[in-house]
């Protein structure tokens, strides 16, 4: 019965008001029935108003944490957010290279709601080149997406030619999110590594409580992965839950509050085929 239970573990940055980066992830897999670990790699000051400071770990300290869960856990599945810079970037990309975490979920967390960067602009390269090779899946919304492929993104057939830019990066699957775009069902394009592409759809919430949407999204996926559930599947329960904790609020802070973690899923969502 040792290490019998599925286990995931989140290499991101700590946000102190607990709604998105670590604290979401954990939340996040505890309600999908799958024991979280993190790898803290930043530390934010961070309320629902936005983030004040942030600061790096020692890179260091990164691979103590990593070399300590390798030792003893069997984990089945991780996924990235804030990884900072250049520096912690490539550290994490060295240790994942190292240890057998599992499928890896590349959220590539860049700039937070109230305008903080939380990625330094010369690390999108080493992102792009060392770590999305290493992903087999990345969720960007459209803001990350133009950042990774340099090239806006306006239309619904710009995030389908988005996702294949992203894909021949070396990623095998992409979402390429749509809650910032001006339509009115919120869209994700997803693009699979077997050529498989297909919409997934539900209707637009009409909410400032969305703190932490990404992190809890690819999160999500990642402990559906931990659990042996296959990526498709683990996408589409993905999308559903995003949908319920959105629609299903809890009302916190005075500025961007959190998604409700404990929502129960209910939200149908539709999947077209292209």
């Amino acid at each position: 019965m040792i290490n019998s239970t599925p286990q995931v573990v989140t290499i991101a940055g700590s946000d102190s008001g607990g709604g998105a980066g670590i604290q979401a992830d954990l939340k996040t897999f505890q309600a999908r029935k799958a024991f979280g670990m993190s790898i803290i790699v930043a530390l934010t000051a961070q309320n629902t108003y936005g983030v004040q400071e942030s600061m790096t770990i020692p890179s260091t300290f990164i691979e103590a944490q990593f070399d300590s869960l390798a030792a003893d856990f069997v984990i089945g599945a991780a996924k990235t957010g804030m990884l900072a810079d250049v520096e912690r970037v490539e550290t994490v990309v060295e240790k994942l290279k190292q240890v057998d975490f599992g499928p890896l979920v590349v959220d590539p967390v860049m700039v937070a709601k109230g305008g903080h960067h939380l990625l330094q602009s010369d690390a999108v390269k080493t992102i792009n080149e060392k770590l999305l090779p290493l992903a087999t899946l990345v969720t960007p919304n459209l803001p990350e997406a133009e950042v990774i492929i340099d090239q806006r993104i306006a239309t619904d057939q710009e995030m389908i030619q988005a996702a294949k830019k992203i894909q021949a990066l070396g990623t095998q699957n992409v979402v390429v999110k749509g809650g910032h775009s001006q339509n009115k069902e919120a869209a994700d394009f997803v693009l699979l590594a077997s050529g498989e592409s297909f919409w997934l759809e539900a209707p637009r919430i009409k909410t400032i409580n969305t703190h932490g949407t990404g992190d809890t999204f690819s999160a999500c996926i990642a402990a559906e992965l931990a659990k042996g559930t296959d990526l498709k599947t683990a996408i589409v329960v993905g999308k559903k839950f995003i949908q319920a904790v959105i629609s299903q609020p809890i009302f916190v802070g005075h500025g961007h509050g959190p998604t409700n973690h404990w929502a129960t899923i209910q939200e149908d969502i539709s999947l077209k085929k292209l």
